[in-house]
């Protein structure tokens, strides 16, 4: 059993927390303030009804339940909770198994090298599973089945640790700065993502299958297609691309989502981290390269051997990344498509959901402090009959930013070219600007900034809408206001999103809706202002809500990223009811090891399998190639830690979390 891990400082932990809104107007907690009342948000004992929107109360118990569950606890949720860890293995819930399903460096395409830490090549990596698995999908097989047990696997491979997939660079960000054209390479091709066929076989074990015909690797040297109103614009034309419409590649890919026809959606979020140079202080676009982060020294090193990361040489490179990424996982041979509709930003995730009318809303987070919430709304209805119909349905439609109003109201407020703020005389002198510049157009228009919106999804059973609001460690006394009552807010919150009804039905399209708070984290009668569940145990609270996923039931299922720092546990998943007596009683299912962020959360259809990516592990201070915190999953000397996918299945076969 692997021995466990002390708490660790915050060191290289919040280089994607840059900062760069200039004047945040507002920020939400001010707003949550005027809302609730101070006084009202730092009482303790917090039960759901008094976590429960204003004007939109839980929903009901049905008259004929007790609105227990058979153990006589509120929670519908099963399982026997973890107690919170932070050590070099990982951990589920007990009747549960964890089972390795892909790991870093796995062949997936019929010609890959087999796995060898001291021979990676960049030709090598391309045919293997990429790097640091984030955002994972699950696509039935055969096309258009509810299949359980066959199916296609995407994962987002978002970024590189070079400390630890290299010897002798050191540890932190530094090693970044010492690495080879070689390495370079093989870490270019370890971005982007991935789609691995895999199966459930007869002894119950999901295995992915080596060079399936679907399997495919996207990488940051892919060729893909710039389409809608920002394609062609001389801004996104290169010396490589004088067409401003053909573009390599796809970097920082973190969360995602799906559309209704079949294709998935991959969020381009830090892509400031690969691009440096001199013109970042001194050349003609410096305001808008700091408005994204970009700066002279950029976080990774590949500007030293490859043209397009040098600012000085390719200064409009950066304007082709930020966007939201198509890709057909059943054809190979498809080429990826950045939907420059859906806006430039951090993007976390791009999340769907129906509209009454057929179009189509799809949610965002700008994962970074004092950034803002977007939705894209398609001008036309997808059409369920005609899977190509909708080929380019998402080139067309209006992208919204969210003001969160302290009546409880949220607004809708369109990145539409000539309206309001958004003219030539701001700078705008196009639909293609207001999107390329889309932080800028929404700083304009009076968006609410937040703290580090990160995943937001629409809860398929109630059609309330959840956003993980990570934390905002820069957050000031002065600042410290109703949801964000504490300076240095290190836990993070969970807003509520209410879309009005039309019928029977949520109204996604609307332009107003009513918000509220679903619960403030961190450790209750510990950290001021943390609020669950009154019946929230000592396990079951948590810190950095990230990402999430829904179930059948409508139950929420949420992962961390930054517990170990904040709070000295390591990262995990944690699931709870979102309506009657057990909303937001949050119960802890599985932990990761130390260094490692819990992200993807793919149910299969029947929801007896539940995928996880784990990704970074390791990534601890001082953590090196030769000395890493963790050697996870395969515990071998000479081998570093490798991220994985997982997947968790009942032991009996059941439902998970029934």
């Amino acid at each position: 059993m692997p021995e466990p891990i002390a708490p660790h400082d915050a060191d290289d932990i919040e280089i994607e927390d840059i900062g760069s809104n200039p004047a945040p107007t507002r920020p939400f907690g001010e707003v949550a303030a005027a809302r609730y009342g101070r006084r009202g948000l730092l009482g303790g004992g917090a039960a759901a009804a008094a976590l429960a929107v204003a004007g939109a109360a839980a929903a009901a118990v049905p008259a004929h339940s007790s609105g227990n569950t058979p153990d006589g606890g509120p929670s519908t949720l099963t399982f026997p909770e973890l107690r919170h860890q932070l050590a070099q293995g990982d951990a589920v819930a007990e009747g549960y198994e964890i089972q390795l399903v892909i790991r870093w460096g796995d062949p997936i395409l019929a010609d890959a090298p087999e796995f060898d830490i001291a021979r990676l090549t960049a030709e090598g990596q391309a045919r293997q599973f990429g790097y640091n698995c984030d955002y994972l999908d699950f696509f039935p097989l055969p096309q258009g089945s509810r299949s359980a047990d066959h199916g296609l696997l995407w994962s987002n491979h978002e970024y590189t640790n070079t400390n630890l997939m290299f010897p002798g660079l050191g540890a932190g960000r530094a090693a970044r700065s010492r690495t080879s054209a070689a390495q370079v390479a093989v870490e270019i091709a370890a971005h982007g993502g991935s789609v691995v066929e895999v199966r459930r076989e007869a002894d119950g074990r999901w295995r992915y299958v080596a060079g399936g015909r679907f399997n495919r690797r996207i990488t940051a040297e892919t060729p893909m297609r710039l389409s809608g109103p920002a394609a062609g614009h001389p801004r996104l034309r290169t010396n490589a691309d004088p067409t401003g419409t053909r573009v390599l590649g796809t970097l920082n890919n973190c969360a995602g989502g799906r559309t209704p026809w079949g294709t998935l959606l991959t969020a381009e979020e830090n892509f400031n981290f690969y691009f440096g140079g001199e013109a970042a202080a001194n050349g003609p676009q410096r305001e808008h390269y700091r408005r994204y982060g970009i700066v002279r020294e950029a976080v990774y090193g590949w500007g030293r051997h490859v043209d397009r990361f040098n600012l000085d040489k390719e200064p409009n490179e950066p304007n082709r990344f930020g966007w939201i990424v198509e890709v057909d996982p059943y054809d190979p041979a498809s080429v990826p498509v950045k939907r420059t509709a859906l806006g430039r930003f951090k993007h976390e995730c791009c999340t769907m959901a129906l509209c009454p009318d057929g179009r189509v809303a799809f949610y965002s987070g700008d994962d970074e402090r004092f950034e803002y919430i977007y939705k894209f709304v398609t001008a036309r209805p997808w059409n369920p009959a005609d899977r190509a119909a909708n080929r380019d349905l998402l080139d067309e439609g209006t992208l919204y930013v969210a003001r969160f109003d302290e009546d409880g109201r949220v607004a809708w407020l369109p990145l539409v070219h000539g309206e309001g703020p958004l003219t030539a005389a701001n700078g705008f002198a196009s639909q293609a600007d207001v999107l390329i510049e889309a932080r800028r157009a929404a700083d304009l228009l009076g968006a609410t900034p937040m703290d580090r919106p990160e995943d937001v999804e629409a809860n398929p059973v109630t059609g309330r809408v959840y956003a993980m609001l990570t934390n905002n460690t820069r957050r000031t006394a002065e600042q410290a206001r109703g949801a964000n009552p504490r300076a240095n807010n290190l836990h993070g919150h969970v807003v509520e999103i209410i879309p009005p009804m039309a019928g029977e039905r949520p109204d996604h399209a609307a332009t107003e809706a009513r918000w509220g708070l679903f619960l403030l984290a961190g450790a209750p009668g510990i950290d001021p202002g943390a609020r669950y569940h009154r019946a929230t145990s000592a396990n079951g609270w948590l810190s950095c809500p990230d990402n999430c996923a829904f179930d059948s039931r409508g139950r929420i299922w949420i992962s961390t990223d930054g517990a170990p720092a904040a709070a000295g546990v390591a990262d995990g998943l944690y699931a709870a009811d979102t309506t009657g007596y057990g909303r937001a009683l949050t119960r802890l299912f599985y932990q990761a090891p130390t260094g490692a962020e819990v992200c993807g959360l793919a149910f299969t259809p029947d929801e007896r399998t539940l995928f996880l990516a784990i990704q970074h592990p390791g990534e601890d201070p001082g953590s090196t190639f030769e000395r890493p915190s963790t050697r996870w999953p395969d515990f071998r000397d000479g081998v570093p830690p490798r991220p994985s996918v997982i997947a968790i299945v009942k032991k009996d076969g059941g439902v998970i979390g029934s």
